[in-house]
This record gives structure tokens, C-alpha cells and sequence, in this order.
């Protein structure tokens, strides 16, 4: 039998944009301490993820991010890299989750059972809860990288690829944080 109380909710954020690293999180929630509002991070307004973070940070039995970066995801795939970063964040959890349950429709290879439920980060509160964590933390790092890398417009579309994006590649060219895989980045360097 699972301890239910050891349940960890695996999500990660960033498999589309062209720049950065894709951010997974781990929660096992405290069913002590319910959190009200938990549901699908890209639901949530900006403010209320940033409240909903600390709140979950504060009452979970334990969390912990993971993630993969642009060289791994240019030398594995994007999927495969997603899948790294769940494994890491499930291993660096101070408290070893006895199950997982994976926002998605496959499960990456880790040291418990797991299972994958797709819609899962709008369904299962702990899913919800890595979702909240993984967006933030990704988000955060985003405006961070804006500053380093100003023109993009990294602040507003978190290395997505937006028209306003591509333009800017387009003009001011390929950053050491592209995804060199990614198709506008690769047609990019081989027209360049």
C-alpha cells in the first residue's frame, strides 16, 4: 500500500519557448494544511501564483525544483529533457516521495512508482501545486535574463516565441540562451 501522505505532484514549465531552461517542481502537500485556490498555474493571474508560492511553500511537507538546460535540451530533445527535470526535482526532495503523480501522458524514470494523469495540474492539488512552483521559478528567472539580454523582450513572453520575439531574433540574432534545436533558431544560424 502507498502512504497517500508521500504523494508527490510532479509538473514542469518552458517546453515551448525558444530561449532558457525548462523548470519542473515536486510537491508533496501537507494534508494537514489544505491550500485554497490551487489549480492550473497558466490559470492563475501572475499575482495570485506569486501568493500561492509562498503559501506553498510555507505549509507543503516538502518541495524542490528541477530542471534541464538549453545545452541538455539541445543535445537530448525537448521531451527528454522535460523528463530530467521532473527526475530531478522529485530526487532533490528533503522527504522521499513514496508515489508521483506526473502532469502529463508518461511518466519520466524515477526512484518510486509513479503515475501520469493528463490535465493533472488542473485536477490533483499536489500537480497544481508543483505547476504554481515550476511557473514561478521559470517566470522569475525570465525578467532575470531580460536584464542580460535586453531587446527580446524576455520580461513580457518568457522566451516564447511570440511575433514580437521572432523580431527581435530576427534583428538582434542568437543568444548562448536559444534553444539551437528550436526551428526559428536553427533556420537562424543556418541561414546566418
Amino acid at each position: 500500500m502507498v502512504d497517500s501522505r508521500l504523494i508527490a505532484g510532479v509538473d514542469e514549465v518552458g517546453r515551448g519557448p525558444l530561449m532558457g531552461a525548462v523548470v519542473a517542481a515536486a510537491v508533496i502537500l501537507d494534508p494537514a494544511r489544505p491550500i485554497e485556490g490551487l489549480a492550473d498555474s497558466k490559470r492563475l493571474t501572475e499575482k495570485r501564483r506569486n501568493l500561492l508560492e509562498i503559501e506553498i511553500q510555507e505549509k507543503a511537507l516538502a518541495w524542490a525544483l528541477g530542471r534541464a538546460e538549453v545545452d541538455e535540451i539541445d543535445r537530448i530533445n525537448i521531451l527528454q529533457a522535460s523528463m530530467l527535470a521532473m527526475r530531478r526535482a522529485v530526487e532533490a526532495l528533503p522527504i522521499a516521495a513514496t508515489h508521483a503523480l506526473i502532469d502529463g501522458n508518461r511518466c519520466p524514470e524515477l526512484p518510486c512508482s509513479a503515475e501520469a494523469i493528463v490535465g493533472g495540474d488542473g485536477t490533483v492539488a499536489a500537480i497544481s501545486a508543483a505547476s504554481i512552483l515550476a511557473k514561478v521559478a521559470r517566470d522569475r528567472e525570465m525578467v532575470a535574463l531580460d536584464q542580460q539580454y535586453p531587446g527580446y523582450g524576455l520580461a513580457q513572453h518568457k522566451g516564447y516565441p511570440t511575433k514580437a520575439h521572432l523580431a527581435a531574433l530576427q534583428q538582434l540574432g542568437v543568444t548562448p540562451i536559444h534553444r539551437r534545436s528550436f526551428g526559428p533558431v536553427r533556420r537562424l544560424i543556418e541561414a546566418g
